[in-house]
């Protein structure tokens, strides 16, 4: 049931994209491909310019004839399904938090808040399918979320967090540089935070703290460590990769708009 409502979301965001839509000011080849290779952009500041349409790095291809359809490719991650895969030893629950992960997890796709339309709370929404559209000033970072024509502010004028925090989705973020890096330390989420499709989760007092680089035009790496007392042992630490989404752009993608994936959930 999980996979078959994470079939329906992708295929809803792989249609929502224009095409033939030349992204301007990007180094190519003599045959028109872009040089992922090159510099990244700066700003006149002289601080990496991370403006731009990102999706995770990672594809997965599937089989037309398998399936039966239309083969198309999909921005997928490990991530996605488990957002702390590659993480040795995996998260570092305490015992009462890895028993409620294993209690639902029968029923983690009906469960799981995005299913029911619910935002992808950053940081899972850098592991999403769907089109994260980065507007860079000098005074903070702009991100607009494809689903459901969401969005997330980072400051770095000098704000810190505030002492009392309406809990929201995405939290509340700060920011600052350390060289090239973006160092943004975010707080304030829901107590309802998902991580993953599989159930994994934060609580209102967590702390995470996202290290983000674009080492060149075709790259945007972000470390993301989350440190929530509440519910892990220990801070733990997932790097995450995005490559630039060109030549599209974003339309109207909203879950709510005739969604018909909980009728086929099994709760």
């Amino acid at each position: 049931m999980r996979a078959l409502s994470l079939a329906v979301l992708l295929a809803a965001s792989a249609a929502a994209q224009w095409i033939n839509i030349p992204t301007p000011g990007v180094l190519r080849t003599p045959d028109g491909k872009p040089v992922l290779t090159a510099p990244a952009p700066k700003t006149s500041a002289g601080k990496p310019d991370f403006s731009g349409m990102w999706i995770p790095r990672d594809i997965l291809t599937c089989n037309a004839k398998e399936r039966g359809a239309q083969c198309v490719e999909l921005p997928l991650t490990p991530q996605l399904v488990n957002f702390a895969a590659g993480v040795k030893d995996g998260i570092p629950y305490q015992p009462w938090a890895a028993d409620l992960v294993k209690k639902r997890s029968k029923d983690v796709a009906y469960l799981d808040p995005h299913t029911h339309c619910m935002p992808p709370n950053f940081p899972r929404a850098w592991a999403f399918p769907e089109t994260e559209k980065i507007f860079q000033t000098p005074t903070q970072v702009v991100i607009l979320h494809e689903w459901n024509a969401s969005y997330r502010q980072i400051f770095f004028d000098g704000r810190t967090l505030p002492e009392d925090m309406l809990p929201t989705w995405n939290g509340y973020s700060v920011a600052h540089w350390e060289g090239d890096t973006l160092v943004v330390e975010s707080a304030g989420y829901r107590d309802d935070s998902w991580l993953d499709t599989a159930g994994n989760f934060f609580s209102n007092a967590a702390r995470v703290t996202e290290r983000i680089r674009r080492p060149n035009f075709g790259t945007l790496d972000i470390d993301v460590t989350i440190d929530d007392p509440k519910v892990f042992t220990k801070p733990w630490t997932v790097p995450l990769h995005m490559r630039p989404l060109l030549d599209t752009e974003m339309i109207d993608f909203m879950c709510q708009d005739n969604n018909k994936d909980l009728q086929h959930m099994v709760h």
